[in-house]
């Protein structure tokens, strides 16, 4: 495992870290014996950096990763595993509307309450690094939110403060991170996402802000995995994501990046995270693992040659500006 500065933060982390949506719920069936496993065995192969959610699976995943960091505790281990979580603002619109007040959605007594659930949900006393879970551009002028986050930072129960973009505005964190407002930020940026480029990279990297990377894989898609006929179980939000016609277009042009990666020796899952991580900006990619061998899958890719220039510059051709689609077509 190959390890990079997180922003100018002091510490690095695991270049390939932990995504642990899935383990929460809403990707279909998930047993907790193959995410406790799947944890472990991330966390052996030298992965240091989690990140989880209120949201996944309603503090599942914050509770199956607790139960893994005090099972390590106990068997002697000294490591030193970086945990962020998140806070979704209060019942509302998702993403919050235009005319939201951010003193209803994250008002100091919400956040206040929802950091106690977080810590306890993980068994610890202190958050390592506390992320909105969405934000919108109609806030940035007045950021009162993370005013709130910096006084529970000085008060010794939260490490670091992020957020996580909103799908259909990342840039509308650029503000906050020239502002001083964030010390992360979670991204969406892959082979088909490449908005970010354009300037949130190089913003994050120029104020000091550890850049998360999710969507590497956009929900599966550049694993190579699905065709035409994939179905997804009932409870699997894909169903949604990929609704109508959406599947059958992504499949096309997942093939165009398999053509252009005929002569290389990477696999298509390879390629989409050494894409990302190509990027100087970039601190860790969090690819959604749920067993052993996802966890052996992705970790192995960080101890891969990085990927040559040429080959970076040629797969930049396959951005797609669909914007962000939500539920339905």
């Amino acid at each position: 495992m190959q390890y990079r500065p997180f922003g100018q933060h002091g510490f690095e982390c695991s270049e390939i870290g932990f995504g642990a949506w899935a383990i929460g719920g809403a990707w279909g069936p998930q047993g907790d014996a193959d995410s406790l496993a799947a944890l472990h065995r991330a966390l052996d192969l030298g992965c240091t950096f989690i990140d989880t959610a209120a949201g996944y699976g309603n503090g599942r995943s914050e509770r199956l990763i607790g139960q893994v960091l005090r099972e390590r505790t106990a068997a002697g281990r000294s490591e030193q595993i970086f945990v962020a979580t998140k806070t979704p603002p209060a019942a509302g619109a998702w993403p919050p509307a235009p005319h939201d007040r951010a003193a209803d959605r994250y008002s100091e007594a919400y956040l206040r309450t929802n950091l106690a659930e977080r810590l306890a949900c993980l068994g610890v006393d202190k958050i390592d690094l506390l992320q909105l879970h969405t934000w919108t551009r109609a806030w940035n002028r007045d950021p009162a939110p993370f005013k709130i986050l910096r006084q529970l930072q000085r008060e010794g129960q939260i490490g670091l403060i992020g957020v996580s973009t909103p799908e259909h505005d990342q840039n509308s964190v650029i503000d906050l991170m020239r502002g001083g407002w964030v010390d992360s930020v979670q991204v969406i940026y892959n082979l088909f996402e490449q908005e970010p480029a354009a300037e949130l990279l190089d913003v994050a990297q120029e104020c000091g802000v550890g850049v998360i990377v999710r969507v590497a894989f956009d929900e599966g898609a550049l694993t190579g995995k699905f065709t035409v006929l994939t179905k997804f179980a009932p409870d699997d939000f894909r169903n949604n994501y990929f609704a109508g016609d959406r599947l059958p277009r992504t499949v096309v042009r997942v093939e165009r990046i398999r053509r252009d990666l005929a002569d290389t020796a990477y696999s298509l899952p390879q390629a989409a995270l050494k894409w990302v991580l190509a990027h100087p900006a970039v601190a860790t990619v969090i690819p959604g693992i749920r067993n052993v061998a996802q966890a052996e899958a992705n970790c192995a890719v960080s101890d891969l040659p990085a990927m040559p220039a040429a080959l970076v510059e040629k797969l930049r051709r396959h951005n797609w500006r669909r914007a962000f689609w939500y539920a339905g077509k």
